[in-house]
């Protein structure tokens, strides 16, 4: 009857750490110790009725596990309510309550959590638009390695949003969020060298990034790095290699894509 062993035997079931992974027996040893009101347990047990493991799926039991581990002060599973809400999985679709449910998670200091809620308060999603807010949640992620975070947070100071427009604090930030393997950043970090914003023109640069964020199906930076090999910018002219970028954008639903690609069939 210990709930802890319960919970602890459970996943080692879901791991399949000195048995067998069992699903089934993973839940059924959840479930005794998310009724003693382990919340670590209710919020695995939530995630398996959410997923359909070891039990069958069903998102209104998943939200009401979740949310007994959410009240109790989990972050994790305040993030988790959160997202339910915003995207209406099991519960009724509702900004405001995901905004007060990642709030809860985000004063934790779940990075996560801090980033979500940034990128709520700069969409006006849930909460009044408040880009000063934005910021300030924004940074308290950027700061833990958020590269969602520090990605936005490059944005706003790419476009002087909540702050005083900066392109190299902007770079700096792209540069985090790239290095991290963020397509967004890489790809706006390739525009950054294209166009020579507060760093020397350098197309081989730009082409590094653009190919960095292309190679994890960006539409854009597979459509820029079309170009640059279509006029010949930074690397040797190609066609074959310009179509072939083309012909990707195009197929990831960029029109200008498929604009290019059907032009470059014509010469």
């Amino acid at each position: 009857g210990d709930s802890d062993a319960q919970y602890n035997l459970g996943l080692m079931y879901y791991e399949g750490e000195g048995v067998p992974q069992d699903y089934s027996k993973a839940a059924k040893w959840m479930e005794k110790a998310a009724i003693q009101g382990d919340s670590d347990a209710q919020y695995n047990l939530g995630l398996m009725y959410t997923e359909g493991e070891g039990v069958p799926q069903d998102h209104s039991k998943a939200k009401k596990w979740i949310e007994k581990s959410a009240i109790q002060g989990d972050a994790s599973a305040q993030l988790t309510l959160g997202i339910m809400y915003t995207e209406g999985e099991g519960v009724p679709q509702d900004y405001s309550k995901a905004a007060q449910w990642v709030e809860k998670s985000a004063i934790q200091g779940h990075a996560n959590s801090q980033a979500m809620l940034g990128a709520m308060y700069y969409e006006g999603d849930g909460v009044r638009q408040d880009y000063a807010q934005a910021k300030q949640w924004v940074e308290k992620a950027a700061s833990q390695d958020n590269d969602d975070a520090q990605f936005r947070l490059g944005w706003m100071y790419f476009n002087g949003e909540g702050v005083r427009q900066d392109y190299a604090k902007a770079r700096q930030w792209y540069e985090k969020s790239a290095n991290q393997g963020n397509s967004d950043a890489q790809f706006n970090l390739g525009v950054t060298y294209y166009q020579g914003l507060t760093v020397p023109q350098d197309y081989a640069k730009a082409r590094q990034w653009y190919e960095k964020s292309a190679s994890q199906g960006d539409s854009d930076a597979q459509f820029n790095l079309g170009l640059m090999y279509y006029e010949g910018e930074g690397v040797t002219q190609n066609m074959a290699i310009a179509k072939e970028w083309f012909g990707k954008s195009c197929d990831n639903g960029d029109q200008n894509g498929c604009d290019a690609y059907r032009i470059s069939n014509q010469r």
